[in-house]
């Protein structure tokens, strides 16, 4: 069984894929780690990794590559990433979403940083991203048409999300 996670940041989607792998114990995938360590690689904090990438297509694409790659080549395993549910064939597709002023105060827990902060970092993020997948793929990033599960992450604590998509799972076997 393959499973996609994915929605915007802050929305959930590490935690549930976390919790999901360990469930399901199936292989988890983070194409947001692997975005992560590729800004770590050229010590670039992850805005600034984000900025380059804005500029140069190589970077997602080759990203997109690689997360198309990792699918075909494994039957049972959960890739959690923003695209992944409009670039790969998948058994399940979630999305996760919340407010932004929600998701901006869990990145800035997360990341040791004032709200403010966070809420623009945020907003310019994701706009920078829907431009690029538009221009890249023709993705409109807001069409949720694609998923199978959409889920407000504000209204449910992790674990009960987690039942939720452990259900759904059971329901395809």
């Amino acid at each position: 069984m393959k499973i996609t996670i994915s929605g915007p940041p802050g929305s959930g989607k590490s935690t549930l894929s976390k919790m999901l792998s360990a469930k399901l114990g199936m292989e988890l995938v983070s194409m947001g780690d692997i975005f992560r360590k590729l800004a770590n690689d050229r010590c670039m904090s992850l805005d600034e990794f984000g900025t380059l990438a804005s500029y140069n297509d190589e970077i997602d694409r080759k990203l997109d590559d690689t997360q198309k790659k990792i699918a075909k080549e494994n039957d049972n395993i959960i890739l959690e990433g923003r695209l992944s549910g409009f670039l790969l064939d998948a058994d399940l597709k979630v999305w996760l979403k919340a407010p932004l002023e929600i998701r901006a105060e869990r990145i800035a827990k997360r990341e040791d940083k004032p709200v403010s902060s966070a809420m623009e970092e945020t907003s310019e993020r994701e706009e920078c991203e829907r431009v690029r997948y538009l221009n890249y793929y023709n993705i409109d990033i807001k069409d949720l048409s694609v998923y199978d599960i959409v889920i407000d992450s504000s209204r449910l604590k992790p674990e009960e999300i987690c039942e939720i998509v452990g259900k759904a799972v059971e329901c395809l076997n």
